[in-house]
């Protein structure tokens, strides 16, 4: 849902119109940015992590306001519209958003900054004027980055977030000590706005990095565009001016170094992890004994943790100690440098997935895979960077889903843009995209290519089982919370009360026009007894008919089925 700039009051409407404005903005800066990237590591992705931030922010802060939100096909229900979120609701939304999709160093402190701002508005104190408490809130979002940040350094985005809140802290003030009305949100976040501008402009001054290469600080300069969209929806106004990006006028330029050439750690690890406070305590004594860059953001049992280190397994191994890390990316410096410069591959495959031993079937056949969780689909920028990486000419993309679609094209688009040649195949299940990769021929002719994978996908009926969570009416009657449901290419077509009669009534419906193989695809928790007994099944009572059995992995569905 689109949200149009104007004056709001600092409610959730403001919040929802704040971050799509920031999510523009940074969209339309990000490559300016990731060109301005030397600090701490010259691997120009700054803009891209932090629009990949703001996506995911954005994404929940949507999801609080009920928007995008469908039922399953075959499910209707009649219970009335949830009700519109309160402040405390979306900015606690919009900072959880952030936090568990932060990107990179930049997206990391960004999300410590909107955790900041949740912490005062999410309590709403009551009699408290608008234009203090925004004030409070900017103080404390410094506060709480700047804490963060094992070793803070000047001349970074630290630095334009204090120097933001000292602005729009003595905005407040002036109003207050004047004894006229106080100070307006709108008043506290122009002040900011442009005590970030001033504090940006200076950072080439501060940090010697930047002062080499003749640049702003690209972290501070994504963190203006923020302000600007704050600013611009409690006004109404646009910003007269772009965030402050390029090279600084002052300063003579001087070539960028690349990741390889600095000295420092060559690996960047970052994940989630549930531990508690006492436990990420001694984790940042422990990581920050093994390598720099060490931000650590969030609260209340979930935290991202973002460290350069020269050792990943033992950056990981202390998250084990210390809780439970998932999501865990590691990237090699090197290796991005390296993708960035080496020649294309013709032609390459990339699948959207929902679980882990998917990914990794995907990713022995060849494809790149993007990995999916329940209800956090892949946004539009996920998409486009998974074609990036494939860093080929050529590149098939199967979005596994049919709610992906529109998502698939509008990235298949961008990346047309940057010369790639993308065919979007509409697989709906994670089976179809199995079926198309099997027929994958990277040697033929890419029309030859796309049309054999498309016919592939085509001619594989999908079936599914997942558990019903309320009761609900479907195509197949009612069900009730806990009942089995059986989903054929899409629609409840059977309702048990198990997972083996449930599977069986399923394969008999799919079998009924025929088939010759049977994939089935066993979640995480799903026993092998249950692969055994479907096996046998279709053994028994389809004896031309061949079976294969992969396990799904974490986050995959209890059961898919495949019949091709």
């Amino acid at each position: 849902m689109a949200h149009e700039p104007g004056p709001h009051t600092l409610d959730a409407e403001a919040v929802r119109t704040w971050s799509s404005l920031a999510l523009a903005a940074l969209g339309r800066a990000r490559e300016d940015i990731d060109a301005i990237n030397v600090y701490p590591v010259a691997d120009a992705d700054t803009g891209t992590n932090l629009y990949l931030t703001a996506e995911s922010a954005d994404r929940a802060l949507a999801a609080a306001f009920g928007e995008g939100r469908e039922e399953p096909a075959g499910v209707t229900e009649g219970t009335p519209a949830a009700p519109a979120p309160t402040l405390s609701d979306a900015v606690r939304a919009y900072a959880h958003g952030a936090l568990i999709g932060a990107r990179g160093n930049s997206g990391t402190i960004l999300a410590q900054l909107l955790r900041g701002v949740a912490d005062v508005l999410g309590a709403e104190p009551a009699g408290r004027a608008a234009g203090p408490l925004l004030a409070q809130a900017l103080t404390r979002a410094a506060e709480e980055a700047y804490r963060a940040v094992a070793h803070p350094v000047e001349g970074t985005m630290l630095t334009v977030a204090g120097a933001a809140a000292r602005a729009g802290a003595a905005a407040g003030a002036v109003a207050t000590v004047a004894e006229s009305a106080a100070a307006t949100a709108a008043d506290v976040a122009r002040a900011a706005y442009d005590g970030a501008r001033a504090a940006l402009a200076e950072t080439p001054g501060q940090l010697a990095a930047l002062g080499r290469a003749g640049v702003v600080d690209a972290g501070g300069c994504g963190l203006v565009a923020v302000l600007g969209a704050l600013w611009q929806a409690l006004s109404g106004q646009e910003p007269a001016a772009e965030p402050v990006r390029g090279r600084a006028v002052s300063v003579p330029p001087s070539p960028r170094p690349c990741a390889q050439e600095q000295d420092g750690p060559a690996y960047e690890v970052i994940y989630l992890l549930e531990a508690g406070e006492g436990a990420v305590g001694e984790l940042r004594a422990r990581l920050d004994g093994l390598g720099d860059s060490l931000v650590v953001v969030g609260g209340d049992g979930l935290w991202n943790v973002h460290v350069h280190v020269d050792d990943p397994g033992a950056a990981v191994e202390a998250g084990v100690v210390a809780g439970r890390p998932y999501r865990i990316r590691i990237t090699h410096f090197g290796d991005e440098r390296r993708r960035a410069t080496a020649p294309r591959v013709q032609r390459a495959v990339v699948a959207v997935v929902q679980g882990e031993g998917l990914a990794g079937l995907c990713a022995e056949a060849g494809a790149t895979a993007v990995p999916a969780r329940p209800q956090e689909p892949p946004s539009v920028p996920e998409l486009l960077d998974a074609i990036r990486r494939a860093h080929a000419r050529e590149v098939v993309l199967l979005p596994g889903a049919a709610e992906l679609r529109a998502a698939a094209a509008a990235a298949a688009e961008q990346a047309r843009a940057d010369g790639v040649r993308v065919a979007v195949i509409p697989t709906r299940s994670a089976v179809q995209g199995l079926a198309a990769l099997a027929v994958h021929d990277p040697d033929g002719s890419f029309d030859e290519d796309v049309v054999a994978m498309t016919a592939a996908a085509g001619a594989t009926r999908y079936g599914e089982l997942a558990v019903a969570e309320r009761q609900s009416f479907t195509s197949a009657g009612i069900c009730q919370a806990g009942d089995v449901l059986g989903l054929i290419d899409g629609d409840v077509a059977v309702i048990g009360r198990g997972l083996p009669e449930t599977a069986e009534a399923v394969l008999a419906r799919m079998l009924g026009s025929g088939g010759e193989l049977v994939t089935l695809v066993l979640g995480p928790e799903v026993p092998d007894a249950l692969a055994a007994r479907l096996e046998a099944y279709v053994q028994h009572a389809h004896l031309a008919v061949d079976t294969v059995t992969y396990r799904g992995g974490r986050h995959s569905a209890p059961l898919l089925i495949g019949v091709e």
